[in-house]
């Protein structure tokens, strides 16, 4: 056999190798393990994926600092999808490629949903601190995923409860973004609106995102005349629809979603934003463990952490946790002790159900006072 063809046996051997590899799922390769972390890091919505990243770098450093994981130090892998399904998923098929073997992330529902598959078919597990949508544990369709946060069945029923109970409403307007955040909170809070009966819907209207004059949709609310309007997206669209209210002198009270309780929505609303209601991730700040949390923040970064920092903080710690436990970087191991053992976090000591969602974990409702959200008693 000449040279060629022993050269042509050998490559096609080692090939084939590699491919039945990768196909039994994610191995780290040479001196340490890859961690993806994935959201929106660049754009209108960065405010949301940019303390993911931070608290990511704190617990990976922390491990790092005392020697890795299994023996090998870890690296982090970004992945910036701008909350865009379109994005997220070159952003998974990018962090499969660079051999990450498990994500933090996504942030956005929609781009969670969009990036899934990609991890499922990887068999790669994916936490979520921030992605509410409730069929994306619910559904079954997912078993690679999890969150650190509430899903949005909960959160509606919060919000629906406090403007029926604190509010007293008993005519509601609610607007959504379309999207599969913002429109399925809407739709889960008009469901129970409509079973409670103690009050009515007299519009549910959805707006384009990234619109600048939200006029039109004002003026349908104005001519609705609610007691309340109830919103399901993103800062950017309720910072403009409310600051439109209130200079159409509407000064009915406005409550949000989670995707509205971000510093962003108070600077650009700038005075509008005061009164403000929105939904949130429940306080834990009096957890010793978020409390060093944001010490560490402080220290490294200089300032206070922004939304969703505790929740990609567990989420971290959480992924770091399970394959210490295991002693192993496979899918299958990692998940038994996502849902058998718990971890300290700053969210408190969770473990995950078997649909993916953490335990323990829910919402709070929040108001706009003097500049700042200040949780509702």
């Amino acid at each position: 056999m000449n040279k060629c063809v022993t050269f042509k046996v050998l490559g096609h051997l080692f090939l084939s190798l590699a491919l039945l590899v990768l196909g039994s799922g994610p191995v780290f390769a040479g001196d340490t393990i890859k961690i993806g972390v994935a959201g929106a890091h660049t754009g209108d919505l960065a405010s949301y994926g940019l303390p993911s990243i931070n608290a990511a770098k704190l617990v990976v450093d922390r491990y790092n600092a005392r020697g890795g994981v299994l023996g090998k130090k870890i690296e982090l892998i970004k992945g910036d999808d701008q909350c865009k399904p379109e994005l997220a998923t070159n952003v998974a098929t990018k962090l499969v490629s660079d051999g990450v073997v498990v994500v933090v992330g996504h942030i956005c529902s929609g781009a969670t949903k969009a990036a899934l598959t990609i991890y499922k078919d990887a068999k790669i597990v994916a936490i979520s601190p921030a992605s509410t949508n409730p069929p994306l544990t619910q559904s079954g369709k997912y078993p690679n995923f999890f969150r650190t946060i509430a899903p949005d069945d909960a959160q509606a029923k919060l919000d629906v409860n406090f403007v029926l109970n604190h509010l007293k409403a008993k005519k509601i307007a609610i607007i959504h973004d379309k999207g599969d955040y913002g429109k399925g909170l809407a739709t889960m809070e008009k469901k129970f609106i409509e079973e409670d009966g103690r009050a009515k819907v007299v519009l549910f209207e959805g707006v384009t995102p990234g619109g600048v004059d939200y006029s039109a949709v004002v003026q349908k609310i104005k001519r609705a005349r609610p007691d309340v309007v109830m919103f399901g997206g993103y800062h950017p669209e309720a910072s403009k629809i409310v600051s439109t209210m209130r200079r159409k002198r509407l000064k009915i009270p406005f409550l949000a979603g989670d995707g509205v309780k971000d510093i962003s929505f108070i600077k650009v609303a700038g005075q509008y934003a005061e009164g403000v209601y929105a939904s949130g991730p429940k306080d834990v700040s009096n957890n010793p463990e978020y409390k060093e949390a944001v010490k560490e923040h402080k220290k490294v970064f200089g300032s206070d952490p922004g939304p969703f920092f505790e929740n990609a903080y567990a989420a971290t710690e959480a992924l770091l946790n399970a394959i210490e436990k295991a002693g192993s970087t496979k899918y299958e191991a990692i998940v038994k002790v996502l849902r058998t053992q718990y971890v300290n976090t700053p969210l408190g000591k969770i473990k995950f159900d078997a649909k993916g969602d953490a335990e323990g974990v829910g919402f709070s409702v929040y108001q706009v006072k003097n500049g700042k959200f200040v949780e509702v008693k």
